[in-house]
């Protein structure tokens, strides 16, 4: 049995994390110190994911609940497709067990954190009545052309996809790679216009690049690529809604130009993806066409309810 409490914890955190040159100091200090002598724009973002809203802790485990939790802000470093540098995760414990689930959602975390060579350089513990709270930052950097926004788009541009989408509760929103590196690789070859990654739905996200590029877009359904497990939900829905709107996909859907969206359909150069042309840009409206018909498409998709 390890030695109870916060501070015995933190000291057995600290013995578990490697040294890394840039993160000048880490955990055990007040705050990390980082070396951004770079020059690059830093990138920052944050996820809090909630027990019984993002994952069931009783059927994931921690140790896939850290993963998880991780992977999510990768996805965002991979949206702007930017460099992840170092992570932080602040967590709210049950305090029935919690030491023993801390270690785990550690292990969990250093997992993905050392497959894409990134520090844990620090966070928060707690302890509550409540059920597991777990809150990741990223800090990144952006490479190349600099940060792709989800800002630039605009009529004509095409809109692609990296990966097959919908039925992720059947188990990818737990153990999906963060599409990190294949963004880097198409930040070298192309330039992206705009980029998300598909977090609360196909339909919802593109939406959220045509708000903030101020233009509208056509999705063709027969070009929308759904995967085997939304194919398989029997629950009165349709595979092709179930991939506009089932969300935690993260894939990424960007747009770009006529003909670097023709080049990379015909060179598919990013090994273990085959990208699919959804759709385009257009001047304003939001509309899916299903063989021919066009209609009017809601954004549908996850959105959390703030009463």
């Amino acid at each position: 049995m390890p030695p109870a409490g916060e501070f015995a914890y933190l000291d057995w955190l600290r013995k578990q994390t490697p040294s890394v040159p840039r993160v000048l100091v880490g955990p055990g200090d007040d705050c990390a110190v980082l070396d951004w002598s770079a020059g690059r724009p830093c990138l920052v973002t944050t996820d809090m994911l909630m027990d019984g809203t993002d994952f069931i802790l009783a059927e994931a485990g921690p140790r896939r609940v850290g993963r998880k939790a991780l992977a999510v802000s990768l996805s965002d470093i991979a949206a702007m497709a930017g460099r992840p540098v170092s992570a932080f995760a602040a967590v709210a414990l049950p305090k029935s067990g919690g030491r023993e689930l801390a270690e785990q959602l550690y292990h969990g975390l250093r997992e993905l954190a050392d497959a894409f060579n990134i520090a844990l350089a620090g966070g928060d513990t707690n302890s509550w009545d409540g059920p597991l709270v777990v809150a990741t930052t990223i800090v990144g950097e952006a490479v190349g052309r600099g940060p792709a926004l989800r800002s630039g788009a605009k009529p004509g541009d095409w809109l692609l996809v990296t990966g097959p989408l919908g039925g992720s509760i059947r188990g990818k929103h737990l153990h999906f790679v963060p599409r990190v590196r294949e963004a880097l690789e198409l930040h070298s070859l192309v330039e992206l216009h705009a980029m998300i990654d598909i977090s609360d739905g196909l339909a919802a996200d593109v939406h959220h690049i045509c708000a903030e590029s101020h233009c509208g877009a056509l999705l063709v359904a027969e070009n929308i690529p759904v995967s085997d497990e939304a194919k398989s939900v029997t629950d009165g829905q349709s595979p092709l809604d179930h991939a506009l709107s089932d969300g935690e996909d993260f894939e990424l859907a960007f747009a770009v130009s006529p003909d670097d969206g023709r080049r990379l359909l015909r060179d598919q150069p990013i090994a273990g993806l085959e990208l699919s042309h959804i759709g385009e840009c257009i001047a304003n409206g939001f509309w899916l066409e299903n063989h021919g018909k066009r209609i009017q498409l809601e954004p549908r998709g996850w959105e959390h309810q703030l009463l």
